[in-house]
C-alpha cells in the first residue's frame, strides 16, 4: 500500500542516518474513505489527494521545527496493508496510522519544494496559527503553498537534500 508521510528535510536526515521512522506514525493514503469522498477520481488522482494532505501536514511539522529549512516534505513508502490503520475521521479521509516501523527501505521516494518555494512556504507557515483561527487573508496564503509542485527525489537523492552529502 503506497503511504505518503510528511516530514522535514532534518527528519529525513534522521531517517538516513539511523533506518527507520519509529511509531507512531501518520501518513495518508487511498482509504475507503477517502475514495468515497472523492468517488469520481482514479486511483492517480486519489494517491495525488492524499500526497497533497501529506504536504500540507508538513506545513505544521516546518512550523514545530524552527531549524527547519522552509520546504515541505513528503515521503512515499509502500507498506503491507497490515501495518497501515485507516482513520474513520471524515474530516481526514485519507489519514492512516502506521503501527510499525518505517524502514528507509519501505521508503521509494521523495517529493521536496524546490527551494525558489521557500519565501512562500515560510509566509504559510507564519499563516498557519492565523488560518486556523478562521482569518480569510492567512488562509490563502496557507492555500497558497499548494501552488507550487513538489519535486520527486530518488531515494539515493535524498542525503544530498537533507544535508548529508559528503
Amino acid at each position: 500500500m503506497r503511504v505518503y508521510l510528511p516530514s522535514t528535510l532534518p527528519a529525513v536526515a534522521g531517517l538516513l542516518l539511523i533506518g527507520e521512522i519509529r511509531p507512531p506514525v501518520r501518513g495518508y493514503a487511498v482509504t475507503p474513505a477517502l475514495r468515497e469522498w472523492y468517488s469520481s477520481g482514479d486511483i492517480e488522482e486519489l494517491e495525488y489527494v492524499a500526497m497533497t494532505h501529506a504536504a500540507r501536514q508538513s506545513l505544521r511539522l516546518i512550523a514545530a521545527d524552527q531549524a527547519a529549512p522552509r520546504r515541505r516534505v513528503v515521503l512515499a513508502a509502500e507498506l503491507a496493508e497490515y501495518q497501515v490503520t485507516a482513520s474513520t475521521d471524515f474530516d481526514e479521509p485519507g489519514i492512516v496510522e502506521i503501527s510499525e516501523p518505517v524502514l528507509l527501505r519501505d521508503v521509494q521516494s521523495g517529493l521536496v519544494d524546490d527551494v525558489s518555494a521557500t519565501d512562500q512556504i515560510a509566509a504559510a507557515v507564519a499563516a498557519l496559527a492565523a488560518a486556523d483561527a478562521g482569518d480569510d487573508d492567512a488562509k490563502f496564503l496557507v492555500d497558497g503553498a499548494e501552488g507550487y509542485e513538489l519535486q520527486w527525489y530518488a531515494t539515493q537523492e535524498l542525503g544530498d537534500l537533507a544535508g548529508l552529502a559528503d
